[in-house]
This record gives structure tokens, sequence and C-alpha cells, in this order.
């Protein structure tokens, strides 16, 4: 998992390079190799337990759990842009790091503590009267029972969107008409307002821990020392392992795995606040191996140090704010049009589009009158493939949402019938072959770049376009294959997972340095700025996207998997076709974006 907050960005050293003495890099790489990779355990377990956790155990909506873990993950990558900001003028990149330690760690505790006062009470609104909903059974087994005057009644949706409630005997007792069935959870109040606290803690922590540990990174190294683009590379393999574990064990102690329930989602969350505090910890004593690094910039003034830090725990309200905004989104009835759409968008929508349509022609602008030709073209480049950037995210990252309930729900989770995994730990695929493929990669654009043949920026952004289409077409063409439970073999989903891997090789690691090469001098912060909000809006829209999936759910179960699974395959493969097809204009674009970008490799 290339992190796209995680690509390489060249630095102003404080500091010389010192002896080298891990893996021919300083030593100090090891200590932020090890911190990393730990934040990012409890990061990505959080993650792969989040979507599952909104929808099974608090029952929201798919509509309201897409959309809150959209707005999350936008959130943890608009917040390094303050964050950043931060460090560079007050905190200095070792403090910061240290404070967003600190929340993020919080903030896993707090989620903890939010799924120990019982799951959600399921119900039904059944043409306008309440019914109490009792669940029984566990995995495919599991039904949904309303009690009508007396008798207890089956819950089954139709393909025609109707629900029927039947018999024991499996007889119709009645047929509820589309739209006349309504399923809810009756959720208290208090753990509600910890969920959403817990995510508001580690949406400002991220934004000071994130951008700023990578800056130490960069300071390891000379200005013009050849061994900085092997030594990010190293630091981020820490990702994408830290990633990899966690997305197993946190899942495992949540859910279980077989026959075995798991400890609850408590535990899940409890161990990625752990590995979070193990990352506090390297950090914090690590014996004096990270002095001179990552220190308060000059002419700072350490009394503004608690006012960042009132700023910082000030701001977490705000985003409970706009989390509590998201929860409360209902879409607008048909025929809205596009204007009733984008006045019904949450507060986050509004302020995401806002700024980003306001962002890319405004910078358009400023460079065409305060740029030679030159540089005006290569600004044009630079945000032309933004927008594609954009694009790709949206969809890359249907994995945390759309893709979990797939797996959830209409994926045969067996492995070689020895075992079975749970839907949270298919996430750990895209880790699994980011760490099988990153060297084979590596390898690949060295021996092509020898022979003059490597693919130009723009080439790589249009084939890891067509690379995200093919997998969710991949996974369409599998589910031709699915069972009589409308299920379909894992292997699908691995595979869907693997050439998103390959795709997202081909996009991730040349982003932030074709930003800075590509960008006027002047305006290069607002530029990664820029391309920060590309990410955020890209994460927010993915949650858009992923709504579209939305199906009917009791107790936080489909009433019927046909309807779901033919759901699934029909969003995918818009999506497949959507991505090729734009992928497919990139590379027919990368001809005269080449000449813009006036030899920039």
């Amino acid at each position: 998992m290339t992190d796209p907050l995680g690509a390489t960005v060249d630095t102003v050293p404080t500091q010389g390079a010192r002896d080298a003495s891990w893996f021919g890099h300083p030593a100090q790489l090891a200590r932020l190799f090890t911190t990393e990779a730990m934040e990012r355990f409890g990061y990505y377990g959080m993650r792969a337990l989040l979507t599952l956790y909104l929808a099974q155990h608090f029952l929201f909506s798919d509509t309201t759990t897409t959309g809150l873990y959209g707005g999350f993950t936008a959130l943890v990558y608009l917040t390094p842009l303050i964050g950043g900001m931060m460090a560079d003028r007050f905190l200095g990149s070792k403090r910061s790091v240290k404070f967003g330690a600190i929340l993020m760690s919080l903030g896993y505790a707090v989620l903890c503590f939010s799924s120990t006062g019982g799951a959600a009470k399921p119900y039904a609104t059944i043409e306008g009267t309440r019914y109490e909903v009792t669940v029984e059974g566990s995995g495919e087994a599991r039904k949904q029972y309303v009690t009508d005057q007396g008798a207890t009644l089956r819950i089954k949706g139709n393909e025609d969107k109707t629900v029927s409630l039947l018999r024991e005997d499996g007889s119709e007792a009645r047929r509820v008409p589309a739209g006349g069935f309504e399923a809810g959870g009756e959720r208290n109040p208090l753990y509600t307002f910890l969920l959403i606290v817990g995510l508001s803690f580690v949406t400002v922590g991220n934004g000071f821990f994130k951008p700023n540990i990578s800056t130490i990174v960069g300071e390891l190294y000379e200005q013009g020392d050849r061994r900085r683009d092997a030594g990010f590379t190293i630091f981020y393999m820490g990702i994408n392992l830290g990633s990899l574990f966690s997305q197993i064990l946190c899942p495992l102690l949540a859910v279980g795995m077989g026959s075995w329930g798991g400890l609850g989602w408590w535990a899940g969350f409890a161990l990625a606040a752990a590995g979070m505090a193990v990352s506090w910890l390297l950090f914090q004593f690590d014996g004096g191996k990270l002095n001179g690094y990552g220190e308060r910039p000059a002419g700072a003034n350490p009394s503004r140090d608690m006012l960042v830090y009132i700023g910082a725990i000030m701001a977490i309200p705000l985003a409970y704010l706009l989390f509590a905004n998201l929860m409360a989104y209902v879409k607008p009835p048909a025929g809205s049009g596009l204007i009733g759409y984008i006045m019904s968008l949450p507060i986050m929508g509004k302020i995401m589009f806002g700024t980003f349509l306001v962002a890319i022609p405004g910078i358009l602008l400023w460079s065409w009158r305060n740029g030679d030709k030159r540089e005006f073209e290569m600004m044009v480049a630079a945000i032309v493939l933004i927008t594609f950037n954009t694009v790709f995210w949206t969809l890359f990252e249907q994995a945390g949402s759309s893709l979990t309930l797939f797996a959830d729900r209409n994926t045969d989770m067996s492995v070689f019938g020895l075992f079975s995994i749970t839907a949270g730990q298919t996430q750990f695929f895209n880790a699994f072959f980011i760490v099988l493929f990153a060297p084979l990669f590596s390898i690949l654009w060295g021996a092509l770049a020898k022979r003059g043949m490597e693919p130009g920026i723009p080439v790589k952004f249009g084939i890891a376009l067509v690379g995200v289409g093919a997998g969710f077409l991949f996974l369409v063409w599998g589910a031709q294959f699915a069972g009589a439970n409308y299920k379909v073999g894992l292997w699908w989903l691995a595979g869907l997972y693997m050439i998103h891997s390959m795709a997202e090789l081909c996009i991730s690691p040349v982003g932030l340095s074709m930003v800075t090469k590509l960008s006027i001098a002047r305006i290069v912060g607002l530029m990664m700025g820029t391309w920060f909000l590309s990410i955020a809006v890209a994460q927010y829209v993915a949650g858009v996207v992923a709504q579209f999936a939305s199906v009917e759910t009791v107790g936080g179960e489909v009433t019927n998997l046909k309807v779901s699974l033919d759901t699934y395959v029909g969003v995918f493969q818009t999506i497949g076709e959507v991505s090729a097809v734009i992928g497919l204009i990139l590379l027919a674009l990368s001809v005269p974006l080449k000449r813009l970008m006036h030899g920039v490799k």
C-alpha cells in the first residue's frame, strides 16, 4: 500500500547524513522505519474494521456507512496540510510527530470504548409502524424476524424491492411494497458520541504525525545525496509491513476467524491503540538518536507551542461537527437535478468541491499571468495530471468501503477449503501485493530506463487508470461463476487487489515528485497543497461512489443476496468501464502532455 501521503518529497536538510550503518543508510532511518510501521499498524488496523463496525455494530445504513467512511478518510488526507504548516512555522517536525501520536492513540482508545455499550438494537418501520427485529444465527444461517400480531415472521427481500414476511412454513404472510420497509438501529447516544470523538482525534492527530515524520527522513540526507530515494523506499516499506500485519490481526481479534467468534470490536481497536502507543514510545524515547533532526525552526517562539496544541484540540469539535453533519445526510429526492444535489451536499462536500473547483482555475490563471510560456505549459500539465490522479484514487479507494461490504456479503471467504478469513482481512491483499511487486517494478523501471524505454509520467498515470478499471472488470467477470448462494470465490477478489496494486505502483511513487518538477518554484508549496487536496476530494467522492452500491440491510445483514450481488456487479462494471475509458483518454493525451512538460520525466 503505497500511501499517497508518503511519496518522496525533496526537503532541505538541516543536518548532514551521519555514518551509514543500516543497510548503507543513516542509522536514524531504522528508528523512523519502525516508528512509521507501528503508526501504520494502528491506522490500517483500525481502517480494516471501520466500515464493518459502522454497518454491523451501529447498524448504520450503507449510505451513512460509506459516506462517513469517505468523509473520515478525506479529512485524514486534508489535515496534513495544516499539520505540516504548524511544524514548519512553530513546533518543528519532532514535536509535531509526538503530539500527533498521542492524539491518534487516544482516538483509537476512544473507539475501543465506543464498542463497550453493546450493539445497536435493530428495528424496522413497515408502512409507518415500528416493529422490533430479532436476529438469529450467524453467517449464511443468519435470519431476521419481526413479530406481527403475535406471529413471528422472517424478513426476506425480493428482487423487485418489495419485502416478504414469511411464516414458519415459508408461506408469505404479508408483502410490503417497495419503499414501505425501512430498517434502522436504536443506538446509544453516548457511544455514538464516542465513535465520532474517536474519529475526530485520529483525524487531527494524523495531520500532525503523517507529513512530519517524512520530513525528518528527508533531513537524514544531504542535498544531492543519491541514497535519498532508496532511503524513502525503505522507509515506505514500513507502511506496507505495518498495514499488512494489522489488517490480519485487528479483524482477527475483533470478529474472529472460522468457528472462533473473536473477542469483540473493542479488542481490534485496542490492538490499533497499542500499535500507535508503541510508535509514540519509539519516537519519544529514541535514546538521542534523532537529536538535531526535526527541531524547532530557527526564530520560532517556544511560547507559542501551547497555542498550537490548544488550537489543535479545539479543532476536534470542528471535526466532530463535520462528521455529525455527514451522518445526518439524506439523499435528495429523484429529479432534484444538479443544483438540488449540490445544495443537499453535506458541509464537508461543499468545502471539498468548492475549494478544488476554485483552486484549479485560480492556479492556472495565476500561472498564465505571472509565468512565462514554458512555466505555464508545465503548470497545465501538472493540473491535468492532478485531476486524473483524483479520478484514480476515487475508484481505487473503494477498497475500504464498497469492496469490504462486498467481501462480507457476496464473497466466499474460504481459503482452499481449509479455513476462512473475514471481510476486514481482505484489505491485507493490497499491502501484500505492494510488498511483493514494489521491488520488481523498481527493477523493471530501472531496466527500461537504461534502454531509454521507461514510460513517461502521463503514460504511467494512464496505465494506472486502465489497471484500476481492469481490476473491477476482472471481479465482474468472476461474478458470473458465483455459486447458488450468490457468493463469488475469494480469489476473484484477491485478483482485483493484485491488479489494483500493480496499478497503484504506476502512479503513487511518482506523484509528489511530479508536482515538484512541474510547478513554478514560487508556488510549489501551493501546488503540494493542491495535490493533497485532490487526494482528499478523491477520498470523499469515493464514499459518494460507494453509496451507489448501497443495498437494503436489516440488523446489519442484507435481506436478499441476489439483489446485493446484482447491485455490486452493476456498480463495479460501471466503475471499471469508466476508469478504463478515462485511462485510455489520458494515454491519448500523453503525447501533447509530454510536449507541455518540456523534458520533465
